[in-house]
């Protein structure tokens, strides 16, 4: 069938179990092409095929609430409730979402970018059903990675606590991002070995009822023989022991297996746990024999051979100049330590991990025990280097500030994917760190310039031993600068001036100082002197370069792809008070008070107004109001 013609799942209800396995192979194909062209959750999405389809033929959606966790695997829902026209607009600006999106569609009930919240989400709704005596089944879909976050043990806690009708899907694909890790994983890969337990279980119950005479009173007095079977059957019971129904592990592939348990866990009363085996990037061999995380999601790719749409030269991924640095150090300090919340692969730990292996720990999605962890080492003379995309160090705010820094322990934070980050949009944006960390006590925060200040920053983080320090890099590469072959730490909170200027300074640091250099360049043909300074500690600032430019009455314009609120414009705003430059002219570019949605790096910034034609705006205003003083 014409996938562009879909425009509600309803049509799935007369569909034979044939017709959907033709219908499965067409999104596949539709999916392997149209990602080809614009990147995309190209593994995650393949391997829930046939899953997707079955639960918008078993249920009626938006009725039925089907709650994705994390959201990545949401593209073959999108197909089927009416979006295929615009998968062409995938993760481009104005166009699609990557993941589920409430003004898209009355389907996506939930957004997420963030795993571990679907179940948490689904006892909010499953508790507002009851509360408004609705009838409608709520059904989270969550996968074996995000179930170790320990946001989801406690929705699971919670949920068997208060037996509210639920359907969980665990979907079961042996990855995340990254192969998983940790016991529960391991209690899964029992599982998937285990059998169909209530089958047996309800046929031995059965049996017993037909024993003529004593059948009932057999079948009253079988819970320990049950019990018995259940752990014989299934080596711990992690599910039922919370309090849900254990069905599965089902063939999530298989339509015929998926119906029979899906009208099963529809019939139970309480909450129910389906386990559902799928294969990550299913029906597309370079995909499906992934085995570290390089399909999880991708840029553009060559549809035939599954090569990557890459530059041929280029210079360093950002998070592998960070991590090789900490490797290379690592050499000569057997105290360092590497801690990674299952992004072992977009961080670029590999390397660090093959060569030592047991100072390399990934601790799965569970970013809050991967900070304490972090910081327990640190008390025992370590020097952990804790490498976190800076969406998700959001997520450890608490143990940041009470396990970190409060107690002033000398742990490394790597924060990735800094800034902007482009088509996974608003979920995914780097843009609150400096505000979430500027206020804390003890605490460093850095921001190099380019990839050689950053190698430096690097030595300069494990050096320091007064406290925790942080340093941020972006998305994507370094800008193709030489590389000095000797490491040397910064001083600490010292800024350094990149052009001279006498009418008016720009501070800035990290991907801006280009920008800021090239608009100084521009203001200097219209007559307008611009100093700029790589402002490169975001905290502590340059108390001394900071006196010297309001001393000799210099406007200042701040610029930071970052909120402005709580920022380093306004650490600036704060001295300036602070320390009686209340004449001070400053102004300030940054992230306005909005969450910013997906699109390229360079299309959102001139959404923002931060371009070289803004600097250049907002400079020669400042410039004019010194030169009128004078």
């Amino acid at each position: 069938m014409d996938l562009l013609t879909i425009k509600d799942p309803s049509f799935l209800k007369g569909l034979s179990n044939k017709e959907l396995e033709n219908l499965s192979q067409e999104i596949r194909k539709f999916l392997i092409e149209k990602l080809s062209g614009t990147g995309g959750h190209i593994g995650p999405n393949l391997g829930v095929v046939e899953l997707t389809v079955a639960l918008h033929k078993c249920f009626d959606s938006p009725k039925d609430k089907i709650i994705w966790d994390v959201g990545h695997q949401s593209y073959v829902h999108k197909i089927l409730t009416g979006r295929a026209s615009q998968f062409d607009t995938l993760r481009q600006y104005k166009g699609l979402c990557g993941f589920p999106k409430m003004i898209e569609s009355e389907h996506d009930v939930w957004e997420t970018g963030h795993s571990s919240t679907s179940l948490s989400a689904a006892m909010g709704m499953a508790i507002a059903r009851d509360l408004k005596k609705e009838d409608s089944y709520v059904i989270p879909v969550i996968g074996d990675g995000a179930l170790t976050g320990g946001m989801a043990l406690e929705a699971l806690n919670h949920i068997g606590h208060e037996k509210k009708n639920m359907i969980v899907i665990l979907n079961d694909n042996e990855m995340s991002i990254a192969p998983n890790v940790g016991a529960l994983h391991n209690v899964l890969g029992r599982l998937r070995t285990a059998g169909k337990y209530n089958r047996v279980k309800d046929e031995l119950e059965y049996f017993l009822k037909k024993v003529p005479a004593v059948g009932g009173k057999l079948a009253s007095t079988a819970e320990r023989l049950k019990d018995s079977l259940k752990y014989l059957f299934v080596s711990g019971m992690f599910f039922e022991e919370m309090g849900f129904t254990y069905l599965g592990p089902v063939d999530g592939h298989n339509y015929e297996d998926l119906f029979e348990n899906l009208a099963y866990a529809k019939k139970t009363e309480g909450p129910v746990l389906l386990h559902v085996i799928t294969k990550k990037g299913k029906g597309y061999q370079p995909a499906e024999s992934d085995k570290i995380g390089t399909w999880h999601g991708t840029g553009p790719y060559k549809m035939e051979t599954g090569d990557f749409v890459k530059p041929a030269i280029a210079p360093p991924a950002w998070s592998k100049l960070v991590s090789e640095t900490v490797r290379r150090l690592a050499r000569e300090d057997e105290r360092i330590v590497a801690i990674t919340p299952a992004m072992p692969v977009g961080s670029k730990l590999e390397g660090f991990a093959g060569e030592f292996p047991d100072r390399m720990f990934d601790v799965g999605i569970a970013e809050q025990h991967a900070a304490t962890v972090a910081a327990g080492l640190a008390t025992q003379d370590m020097k952990p280097f804790l490498a976190i995309y800076s969406t998700f160090l959001q997520r450890a705010y608490d143990q940041v500030v009470h396990d970190i820094a409060r107690q002033n322990l000398n742990v490394f934070i790597g924060i990735d994917r800094a800034g902007l980050v482009g088509a996974d949009g608003e979920t995914h944006q780097g843009v609150f760190d400096i505000a979430f960390l500027r206020h804390l006590p003890n605490m460093v925060l850095m921001m190099p310039k380019d990839e050689n200040e950053g190698q430096h920053m690097v030595k300069t983080a494990i050096d320091y031993n007064d406290g925790p320090i942080a340093m941020r890099f972006p998305r994507g590469n370094g800008i193709g600068v030489p590389m000095d072959d000797k490491l040397k730490a910064i001083p600490i909170g010292t800024w350094e001036v990149l052009r001279e200027g006498n009418d008016a300074a720009i501070l800035t640091f990290g991907t801006t100082i280009q920008m800021a250099m090239k608009a100084a360049e521009q203001l200097e043909k219209q007559g307008c002197s611009v100093k700029v300074v790589n402002a490169r500690f975001i905290k502590p600032l340059d108390e001394k370069m900071l006196q010297e430019l309001f001393a000799e009455n210099m406007p200042v314009l701040t610029i930071e792809e970052a909120v402005l609120q709580g920022g380093f414009g306004s650490a600036i705003l704060e001295y300036a008070h602070e320390q009686g430059f209340h004449h001070a002219k400053i102004d300030r570019m940054g992230i306005p008070d909005k969450f910013i949605e997906h699109g390229s790096v360079k299309e959102l910034l001139e959404e923002i107004g931060m371009t070289v034609g803004d600097i250049v705006e907002k400079m020669s205003k400042l410039a004019r109001k010194k030169q009128k003083r004078a």
